[in-house]
């Protein structure tokens, strides 16, 4: 973790026992320093609590329960306590709290220094991190962060595909439910990473799983969460990224602004997390939109394909017909293009279907959606389209063009290009259709 300098604070020995070093963060009141222990000489971490022009109660508050947290706490993932006590000497007056000191990166001096996190290493963390949420969720009684964020998560041999060891460090802003008994609770926390009913003062388990769920989103964006577009609260972070439906799915969950709409439970959130298809056993539908049925969706899907189908090869089969066999290859062309546009129409629309109902429902990204949707059309149609065009091919090529020999009426070169050109345009053109077919069904879901 970087430092700063402390000035004549440097020169400082507290409780005739802590060096200190430099500062790693500051807020109004409270230091965090990075300082050795002359009696181990390993290095610390101290957090200062003084008592200066502005301080306040509540924060001594904080500062105890944060003190008395840790004391409970024994989990290699956490800083461990270590020791505190007060302070009152000429120079300064106020509390100290001594921890374990976590030679590593935040998330947020990763995303300053503009590194980026795949779907996989961001499942990691989120794994690791539900891990350490357990332990603290299943306390008696539970003890909540209700400061999740970038700056407050660490990673130490971070190395290829793996994100290494994680830590959650800061418990300044600590809670445990019994504190929340007939008691006005303290708001704290951290803007964008907050869930609203941390707002109002009201903090549980599900609270922890938004702010790791906004700070997950942070990540694959680089975005502050308070900086990207919302709607109804929620989070609208989809449209800018490429992930699995089902992962985005799980973050929506995650990130939903209603409490009752969230994970119950760290397990939860983690089975989920391993089994995407199993959200269904938990959630509301994610979006509040007009649902498509699949007649509609499939009857919608074919009038699109199979007009652009018939349309385009038929067409392709005429004018190519037309070089070989004039006028009778023209009609024959035509009709037998029309008939396998039709055919290929058909198979795009289950394509469409399968594609849409198995992966995108509900709809969640719909820009995926599309890309999808197009790839996978282009890809599938072009290949049928080839082996379709490789019979007509074969077929006007054995044509008699005298009584004594057949001649081949098409060079090796002009018979691939005879194939490949009207099935690559029967193929894109099946994937523009789709395109709009997944705009279609964009609409009527009403997002």
């Amino acid at each position: 973790m970087s430092g700063q300098s402390i000035g004549d604070l440097s020169k400082e020995i507290l409780a005739d026992r802590y060096q200190c070093d430099r500062r790693l963060g500051k807020q109004a009141g409270r230091q965090t320093l990075l300082a050795r222990d002359l009696k181990t000489q390993k290095q610390v971490v101290v957090k200062l609590l003084s008592f200066s022009s502005d301080f306040n109660w509540e924060d001594l508050k904080l500062f105890e329960r944060e003190v008395e947290t840790l004391k409970s706490l024994s989990h290699p993932a956490i800083p461990r306590y270590l020791d505190s006590f007060e302070i009152d000497t000429p120079n300064r007056k106020g509390f100290a709290l001594v921890q374990t000191y976590i030679e590593a990166k935040s998330l947020q001096e990763y995303l300053s220094d503009g590194r980026t996190f795949s779907e996989s290493e961001v499942k990691q963390l989120a794994t690791a991190l539900l891990d350490i949420l357990a332990y603290l969720h299943q306390r008696q009684p539970p003890v909540i962060h209700r400061d999740i964020k970038p700056s407050n998560i660490l990673l130490k041999n971070r190395s290829g595909n793996s994100v290494g060891e994680v830590y959650l460090v800061d418990f300044g802003a600590v809670q445990t439910l019994a504190t929340q008994q007939g008691k006005t609770v303290t708001v704290v926390g951290t803007y964008g990473y907050m869930p609203p009913e941390q707002f109002g003062g009201r903090a549980v388990p599900a609270s922890d799983l938004y702010g790791l769920g906004a700070t997950l989103i942070a990540l694959i964006t680089k975005q502050h969460p308070a900086d990207l577009p919302q709607k109804d609260l929620q989070i609208e972070f989809e449209q800018i990224t490429q992930l699995s439906s089902g992962f985005t799915n799980w973050l929506k969950w995650m990130t939903h602004p209603s409490l009752e709409r969230r994970p119950a439970s760290v397990q939860i959130a983690k089975e989920v997390l391993e089994k995407p298809q199993t959200i269904n056993k938990y959630s509301l539908p994610l979006k509040q939109g007009k649902t498509v049925n699949t007649f509609s969706l499939f009857w919608n899907a074919i009038g699109y394909s199979t007009f652009t189908g018939a349309l385009y090869v038929g067409a392709c089969a005429a004018i190519y017909s037309t070089f070989f066999l004039p006028i009778l290859g023209t009609i024959i062309g035509g009709m037998l293009g029309f008939f396998i546009g039709l055919l290929l129409g058909l198979e795009n629309a289950i394509v469409v279907v399968f594609v849409t109902r198995w992966w995108f429902a509900p709809l969640t990204n719909p820009k995926l959606h599309r890309l999808v949707l197009t790839a996978i059309s282009i890809i599938i149609c072009t290949l049928t389209s080839i082996i379709f065009f490789l019979p007509i091919a074969d077929m006007i090529n054995s044509l008699e063009v005298n009584d004594d020999a057949r001649v081949p009426i098409m060079s090796s070169s002009e018979y691939i290009v005879f194939v490949l050109v009207p099935s690559l345009m029967a193929g894109l053109s099946m994937g523009a259709t789709s395109k709009s077919i997944a705009r279609w069904y964009q609409k009527e879901t009403g997002l």
